[in-house]
This record gives C-alpha cells, structure tokens and sequence, in this order.
C-alpha cells in the first residue's frame, strides 16, 4: 500500500523515529506553553476561564 502525494515519503522507519520522539515533543510543546503563559499578562488570558475568571471581575 502506497501512501498519496508528500506522504509517499513516509515509510516504516520514520513513523517508528516519530513513535520515539512523540513524548518528548509533548513535553517541550507543554513547557514552552507554560512558559509563554507565564510571561504574557495572567489577567489578560485568564479572565476568560469560566470559573477562575470572577475573580478578575471590574464590578465591585
């Protein structure tokens, strides 16, 4: 079975590369996530979590 277009390129051996590096990309991926969030305004992006979000609230 052959794969269409691009993928035709992907054989065996490179989903089996991409097997081994999935978890460390989901890690680096979450990290940098977290990073970027911690370094931008938490008010700017938390005030739209449901829950979390009262308590940024302008009324008083």
């Amino acid at each position: 079975m052959s794969l269409p277009g691009p993928l035709a390129l992907v054989g065996k051996k490179h989903i089996e590369q991409f097997g081994r590096w999935l978890p460390s990309l989901v890690t680096f991926g979450g990290v940098g996530s977290l990073g970027l969030l911690y370094m931008t305004d938490w008010k700017a992006v938390l005030q739209y979590v449901p829950f979390y979000g009262t308590k940024f609230s302008e009324e008083e």
